[in-house]
């Protein structure tokens, strides 16, 4: 079996653009050439990859299932080339950094800025999204590191503990349980409630009492987003649920937040990465910086 990376690359091309003509531009070759190149790998392998008519062009179902690993080998020679350069040079570098996207919009902007003026030879690409991808992108290579909340994860991801954090409310500053240090959640029954939607709260649900669990399941309102939520509250349709590092957000919108107590519930924040990669000496060096007391505490959003 003899196949190329220009072959998986034309595959993952076309699966990515649906079109003959459409890869064929991207990857600068001819619609000939590029039908060459598909049909060596489908000979290769046995195995059709894309069912065609005169009008639609489909991946076909084992073209599907080989899809993912055809591009995680793309990004292992792209990580690979990447390691050379950083090799040549361990000042510079590029590191992917894939983030929880509430994280990423809050606290994050700030550290990578403090990185960048620390070090700045090294690039970092910060990739945000939901946290059931961050772990898809450190699988498939697209991101050497991924930060988010605790999920389960495949045997060839590894992950380190980083911080804890405890959920808050966030509510007007003229609300009658703001007068309060701290607010219980048995509080919550009786008030008006924004929730998220996803397994942010789904999540939570597993950690309360079955009342409060339905309570948050089956609020008065659901959004998609946070910022959405917090909106409003400031416009005083409810309360909703936030993370610390949500702070700034919180004060932006008027409103002040407060600890849940009684159960206190943390949700833990974990760094992810590939087992099977060694870090490069860029990678490296956000590693460590990542890991510095000062900056876990504003990543925990102290």
């Amino acid at each position: 079996m003899n196949i190329t990376l220009r072959q998986l690359k034309a595959f993952v091309t076309v699966a990515d653009e649906g079109s003959f003509t459409q890869a064929a531009a991207s990857l600068h070759l001819t619609q000939s050439a590029l039908s060459g190149l598909i049909k060596d790998l489908e000979s290769n392998w046995d195995v059709r990859l894309f069912d065609r008519t005169t009008r639609q062009l489909h991946i076909s179902v084992v073209g599907q299932r080989l899809l993912p690993s055809a591009r995680r080998v793309l990004n292992e020679l792209a990580a690979l080339g990447d390691e050379v350069e950083h090799a040549k040079n361990h000042r510079q570098g590029q590191v992917r950094l894939a983030v929880a996207q509430q994280l990423a919009a809050s606290v994050m902007p700030r550290l990578l800025a403090d990185f960048a003026r620390r070090h700045p030879d090294i690039h970092v690409t910060l990739i945000d999204c939901s946290v059931e991808q961050i772990l898809q992108h450190v699988h498939n290579v697209e991101a050497d590191f991924g930060l988010g909340p605790e999920r389960g994860h495949h045997d060839d991801i590894e992950s380190e503990y980083l911080f804890a954090l405890p959920f808050y409310v966030a509510l007007p500053a003229d609300h009658a349980l703001a007068a309060r240090p701290s607010v219980p959640w048995r509080a919550l029954l009786e008030e008006p409630l924004i929730t998220l939607t996803g397994p942010f709260t789904e999540r939570l649900a597993t950690a309360l009492p079955e009342d409060l669990a339905m309570r948050i399941l089956k609020p008065d309102l659901q959004v998609n987003f946070l910022s959405t939520a917090l909106s409003m509250v400031h416009a005083g349709l409810g309360l909703t649920l936030c993370l610390p590092y949500a702070r700034d957000w919180v004060r932006q919108n008027s409103l002040v937040m407060r600890p849940l107590v009684t159960p206190q519930i943390e949700r833990r924040f974990l760094l992810y990465h590939r087992k099977s990669r060694s870090l490069s000496p860029a990678a490296d060096t956000l590693h460590r910086y990542l890991l510095q007391e000062e900056v876990l505490a504003v990543l925990a959003g102290k």
